[in-house]
């Protein structure tokens, strides 16, 4: 019904509609997050008294260095300012030699400081796309790559992988099959989240050779390089020959165990990209002043402070994978890095069946929390049957999930063996 507004002189009114407002068709087509949008059941579960253990979200439980919090209780501020907009210069000239022990050599200028690894990932879709331009992307993929890709209007196009070869890379000429005139970039991440698959040589170089033939952008998503376990870290920019192709995004969110500190890196050696990408981070105004004296500090832990957490995860890879795969009608590939693994359960809808462990379901006062892997799969109908677990939880815990998993594979209603 529509209101009215008298003016002061009592002879003319405006017609106000009510229910006119409207959201964005972005807005619309935004999707919801398959790994947090269980969250209200969690919660439910635990004011039941239920222990909810959570292996739907890459949070680690690793302690974060005490060094990265002492510079910053240590740092002797007296005004939180602005840091330039790409970072501050001190952190950057850090980061090049955090770089160079991974073999990947760039300047300081080359580096542009962002707020998490998900600021990384949207200046790279802004820079480099158009709305309306494609963007090639091996599924299961990392599900904020499609929010990302909504938000700047860009055109997901996935090309299935398979959990019977662990997820690796689709052949080529599945690439091939899918290139338009409007493709722009293929995106990859290695280690891989949701699967957990480690890239190879080979593989790497496969992608080189297409982008290099169709003049593509390779968006390297490295958040994991630190944790590989069956195989060699193969950076993009290791790649000879694809200096001006390649945009590195990167966080020291999983690497350091410090999600909440909210910082990643956009790293290209394609000038016109830096430059066009330090736009958008003039018009944010900055990263996170007291996160990059955090970054600073982690530059200088010790060169051997991985090898502590990698044997951890990789203890707990183990346990995962074996006892999954001891499950009646389980699989579950090995995966080569990372902290996610990706399993086929013997249930009708991973969406029920995960909504299901958290509303109907517990097993000595205990359940378990999954990522559906609907929500990691850009083609309708895949996925209904697979989950994604992080074991990001320590050996006893995990090992409690697991019997929580699989008394629950035994009473779920809806298993299809």
């Amino acid at each position: 019904m529509p209101g009215f507004l008298f003016s002061a002189a009592g002879n003319r009114f405006l017609f106000i509609f009510a229910g006119m407002l409207t959201i964005s068709q972005r807005g619309e087509q935004m999707p919801p997050s398959p790994i947090r949008k269980l969250v209200p059941y969690a919660e439910t579960a635990k004011k039941k008294g239920i222990r909810v253990y959570h292996l739907n979200i890459g949070q680690p439980d690793i302690e974060t260095p005490p060094a990265l919090l002492e510079a910053v209780c240590q740092a002797d501020i007296r005004v939180l300012e602005y840091s330039h907009s790409a970072g501050n210069e001190s952190y950057r000239r850090k980061l090049t030699q955090y770089y160079k022990k991974v073999g990947i050599d760039v300047n300081f200028d080359q580096i542009l400081i962002t707020t998490g690894g998900s600021e990384a990932i949207l200046f790279g879709f802004f820079t480099c796309l158009n709305p309306g331009d494609e963007v090639i992307i091996p599924e299961p993929f990392y599900a904020n790559y499609n929010g990302f890709a909504c938000a700047a209007g860009v055109k997901v196009v996935t090309i299935p992988s398979s959990i019977e070869t662990g997820f690796a890379l689709p052949p080529i000429a599945a690439f091939e099959q899918v290139i338009t005139p409007r493709t722009r970039a293929i995106i990859i991440c290695s280690p891989n989240n949701p699967t957990g698959y480690l890239y190879s040589r080979r593989e790497m170089e496969a992608l080189k050779d297409i982008c290099l033939k169709h003049d593509l952008y390779l968006f390297s998503d490295e958040a994991y390089r630190e944790f590989c376990y069956d195989g060699d870290y193969v950076s993009a920019l290791h790649l000879d020959g694809m200096e001006q192709h390649v945009v590195l995004m990167d966080t020291i969110s999983k690497r350091y165990s410090a999600c909440g500190a909210r910082l990643g890196a956009f790293v290209t050696k394609n000038k016109a990209v830096y430059d066009t990408a330090m736009k958008f981070a003039q018009a944010r105004l900055s990263p996170p002043g007291l996160a990059q004296i955090m970054g600073e500090a982690a530059v200088d832990l010790p060169d051997d402070y991985f090898v502590a957490p990698k044997a951890e995860y990789l203890s707990r890879r183990n346990l995962l994978v074996e006892r999954l795969n001891r499950m009646d009608g389980v699989f579950c590939p090995n995966p080569g890095g990372a902290f996610y693994a990706m399993a086929r359960l013997p249930i009708d809808d991973s969406d029920r069946f995960c909504q299901w462990l958290l509303e109907s379901f517990s097993y000595k006062g205990e359940t378990v929390m999954l990522a559906p892997a609907t929500g990691f799969y850009g083609t309708p109908g895949l996925g209904k049957n697979e989950v994604r677990l992080a074991y990001v939880l320590n050996r006893e815990s995990l090992g409690k999930a697991m019997d929580c998993l699989e008394q629950a594979l035994r009473e779920y209603p809806g298993r299809t063996n």
